[in-house]
């Protein structure tokens, strides 16, 4: 039976996903066989495990920082929000139900024997888990059946690291004002903390992490500065693809949807010097010299259509193309790119059928069964292969569909208009392949100087190397049992 620790922060979006990857790999690279966990995931940016299941984006992150294949086991209970009081619920990789937040909450008793079991088999198969939380415990409020942080430390007997974001203000009464919250027995469990994403001279906060040892008895592991290169890995939030800004080139502009999904595919576009990515968000309009707008995946596309219309992106699209540009739309975005979405089941929300942005022509029908499958495709109008993902519902039928975007085997792939500047399909991934993504830029003049797998592993091993050399590592790794 292998040990395990865990690291909580004192809000969302503290950095814990990234001190999780970088600890991962240091563990790694110390000879030990790590698996990352996260009990409870809130995202709709997915990964599809091989077996056919999905988990966070953030823990497949994390896994290839262990270079371990992809498994349900390490994200049992993922959240997928379709509205603002609702979400899917993913258990072990497949769908559960639908929840409104307040009856999730009567779920919870019974998910915590599933994310008991799934890390049981995990520290068992390893020398080390290493396991995020989820938002803080000091949301007290939510402690009673909480299967993400202290609920989930106290079943399994996880000593836990706390850390804090110095970058938002405050990290003093993050941290002694979590001490203060939280039950003395789950104050108990944690062996001290770190302060995340200092910016400066980190000497000037000497007299503060003193005050915080002084104030909690906890012990200090570390201050760990801002990681510029973070920007290099995969997001989990489509609010932190900090890509640099950049002059000139290939302007390419992805819609951000107010429910987007597997935005992923926009991370390697990112890092290509060619490539301008603007992620344009609402109440912006559409800037005149965009090249390429992307259309990304949603997790609620009828709801997302009707936000869209309601920045006036339609409007702007139809510009945009009376300019010559060119459009992809990917999986939700490509449903929205035909004449017409039917949900008679009301799968993604209230029945019915909406009418669609009439740039493709196809039709689609929400069904029931998702289709949760890696594959590998070869690109029409290049004729160049590459690997992909599939993590959608509905099925999309019209005369466009005989220009696919690409054929998986001998079965056609989405759908291209007859002038060829509107393209569509369900694959998710295609540009994190170097040889697909240099061949479709290609297409637009530019010539990639790429290689995001090998980007990824360096940045990872960057990441750790900036953990060993600002935090104690080798006595935060000890705190496990």
């Amino acid at each position: 039976m292998g040990q395990a620790l865990m690291i909580q922060g004192t809000g969302s979006n503290v950095g814990k996903s990234m001190l999780v990857a970088g600890l991962c790999r240091a563990a790694r690279r110390r000879g030990l066989s790590v698996a990352p966990f996260k009990p409870q995931n809130m995202s709709n940016n997915a990964a599809v495990t091989r077996d056919g299941g999905e988990i966070g984006r953030a823990q497949a992150l994390q896994a290839l920082a262990c270079g371990l294949p992809l498994h349900t086991d390490m994200n049992p209970v993922l959240l997928k929000p379709e509205t603002d009081v609702g979400a899917q619920v993913i258990v072990q990789g497949k769908r559960l139900t639908t929840a409104r937040a307040r009856d999730y909450f009567q779920l919870k008793p019974q998910l915590l024997g599933k994310v008991m079991e799934s890390f049981t088999r995990l520290e068992s198969a390893h020398d080390l888990v290493i396991v995020e939380g989820a938002g803080s415990p000091a949301e007290v409020n939510l402690r009673p059946g909480d299967i993400a942080n202290m609920g989930f430390a106290r079943a399994a007997d996880v000593p836990v690291i706390l850390a804090g974001d110095i970058d938002r203000g405050g990290v003093i009464a993050q941290i002694v004002g979590t001490q203060a919250v939280i039950d003395p027995e789950d104050a108990a469990l944690i062996a001290g903390f770190v302060i995340n994403k200092f910016r400066g001279d980190p000497s000037l906060f000497d007299d503060g992490y003193a005050l915080i040892e002084a104030r909690t008895g906890w012990r200090g592991f570390g201050v760990a500065p801002w990681f510029s290169e973070a920007w290099k890995l995969p997001a989990e939030d489509a609010l932190d693809l900090g890509a640099p800004q950049r002059e000139g080139g290939l302007h390419v502009v992805c819609l951000a949807l107010s429910r987007i999904a597997n935005f992923d595919d926009l991370d390697p576009l990112a890092q290509e010097p060619g490539v301008r990515l603007t992620m344009l968000g609402p109440g912006r309009a559409l800037p005149g010299d965009a090249d390429l707008v992307i259309l990304p995946g949603s997790k609620s596309t009828r709801g997302d259509l009707a936000f869209l219309r309601a920045q006036g992106w339609d409007l702007d699209l139809a510009a945009h193309l009376r300019r010559g540009g060119h459009v992809l739309g990917i999986c939700g975005g490509y449903q929205m790119l035909g004449n017409s979405i039917a949900d008679p089941g009301g799968i993604e929300g209230p029945a019915g059928t909406d009418e669609g942005l009439g740039l493709l022509e196809i039709d689609t029908v929400m069904t029931p069964t998702k289709r949760l499958t890696r594959t590998a495709a070869t690109h029409c109008a290049t004729g160049q292969g590459f690997r992909g993902y599939e993590i959608h519902i509905g099925e999309s039928t019209g005369p466009d569909r005989d220009r696919p975007f690409a054929h998986i085997g001998n079965t056609p792939e989405g759908a291209t208009s007859a002038d060829g500047r509107v393209m569509g399909s369900y694959l998710h991934g295609m540009f994190s392949d170097d040889a697909f993504r240099a061949a479709f830029l290609a297409g637009f003049g530019v010539a990639s100087q790429g290689r995001y797998d090998a980007t990824v592993e360096q940045t990872l091993d960057a990441l750790a190397d900036h953990l060993e050399q600002h935090l104690d590592v080798a006595g935060l790794l000890a705190t496990a049992r």
